[in-house]
């Protein structure tokens, strides 16, 4: 039942109902277009619920290790990059479990908690937090901070349990 918008009219995001912010890319060339286009400013004065999706959520932070790109800085953590250990190897990508969860918004009415990631970076565990996840170390697979909200893996491919979640997002109060 919802229409998305694909955007970066500034009338159309400042009089959303919700934002998402995905991404896919490459952290320093992806704040540059933002910055020129002087989105990443209007991104952070956004009122509504707004959700940032993988890139879209290291970008939310203050800086990254990819390029050594400044983040928008709603977070205050820096992203930082896997260092392969034991055979793990970088990207993390699969499916992996939530642990930890502080937030119904990420599991009300998710029965199974498993999620599809895709990710060389990663945001360290911090007081935004709102889920966490273990491979190579603990990290933050969710923040939360005032109306920004943000996943490191893929709700849109993770199942049913990504759907929910972005169910969850859209009925946010």
């Amino acid at each position: 039942g919802i229409e998305p918008i694909l955007t970066d009219d500034w009338e159309e995001l400042q009089s959303a109902d919700r934002v998402i912010f995905p991404g896919v890319g490459e952290a320093s060339t992806t704040m540059q277009r933002l910055n020129e286009n002087k989105l990443s400013d209007l991104i952070k004065g956004l009122k509504q619920p707004v959700l940032g999706i993988c890139l879209g959520m290291q970008l939310m932070c203050k800086s990254s290790e990819e390029g050594n790109a400044q983040g928008m800085g709603i977070f205050d953590v820096d992203v930082k990059r896997f260092k392969p250990e034991n055979g793990e190897k970088v990207p993390h990508m699969g499916w992996n479990d939530l642990s930890q969860t502080n937030g119904s918004w990420i599991t009300n009415n998710i029965e199974d908690n498993n999620m599809y990631f895709v990710h060389s970076y990663y945001v360290p565990l911090c007081e935004f937090t709102a889920a966490q996840c273990d491979y190579i170390l603990p990290f933050s697979a969710a923040l939360q901070k005032d109306n920004f909200y943000a996943t490191q893996f893929h709700p849109e491919k993770s199942d049913k349990q990504g759907e929910q979640l972005l169910k969850n997002f859209i009925e946010l109060p």
